[in-house]
């Protein structure tokens, strides 16, 4: 069984939409699993409507790592709230990990935006790269797809890192198991991240966050001053569908 976890604060325009998403595949041997940190608004209450087990979450890593305790799936896909999966996602990704003999992978991501310029920096300058490097440099960010048993091995997220747990983690679990890309089907994403921050500062920031883990650390200090899902209280950005 497939243990889908997702970590939550605040994401009632959100969730729906990834839930609908979920409940639309073909593939239907899973659970779901909502990590809440506590939400203020109708979060919960949607989860419930869709059948998830509820969870106490937290940052994004303990979110993670608490939806996991309760999980009872020989895999564990842990997806960001404001993602929406194409059709046959979860088949495509369970039969492409297993044919690969992978035990934690990632994903290419395409934002939904009229906008070609950011269809083609995302294409040219994430997906492509992280693609061709992923028997060398692994990374992952906002889909992971992981055996338990590496996933226990490796001891879950770090929650002393701050920024870009996701891709720390696997890292670490890259050095334990075999990692890939799913090449056989892609995640959606918001730009909200970009929308909210800005493009520029936005990507300076990433990337100054990547430079640091070629040391082999996560980022644990709070520099970048993150703050679990602030983006709810700016309406300028998409809405997915």
């Amino acid at each position: 069984m497939l243990s889908i976890i997702i970590p939550t604060l605040n994401e009632e325009d959100y969730l729906p939409i990834l839930l609908k998403s979920i409940k639309n595949q073909t593939f239907n041997t899973y659970e779901i699993i909502v990590a809440d940190a506590g939400s203020k608004d109708k979060t919960v209450e949607i989860a419930k409507k869709f059948g998830c087990k509820i969870t106490t979450g937290g940052l994004p890593a303990k979110g993670k790592n608490e939806g996991a305790k309760v999980a009872r799936g020989e895999f564990y896909l842990f997806l960001d709230a404001d993602l929406k999966l194409p059709n046959n996602f979860l088949k495509n990704s369970i039969e492409e990990f297993k044919k690969r003999n992978l035990e934690v992978a990632s994903y290419c991501l395409i934002p939904q935006t009229n906008k070609k310029i950011l269809k083609n920096g995302f294409e040219f300058f994430y997906n492509r790269p992280v693609t061709f490097l992923q028997n060398f440099i692994p990374h992952g960010a906002m889909g992971i797809l992981v055996k338990e048993k590496i996933f226990q091995r490796v001891g879950g997220f770090d929650e002393r890192i701050k920024l870009a747990e996701d891709h720390y983690f696997v890292r670490q679990a890259a050095k334990i198991g075999r990692f890939g890309i799913i090449e056989s089907t892609k995640i959606y994403i918001t730009l909200r991240r970009f929308e909210t921050d800005g493009y520029l500062s936005t990507l300076f920031k990433y990337l100054l966050c990547y430079l640091f883990m070629f040391s082999g650390k996560g980022v644990k200090s709070d520099i970048f001053k993150y703050r679990f899902n602030h983006y709810s209280k700016n309406k300028k950005h998409t809405i997915i569908q």
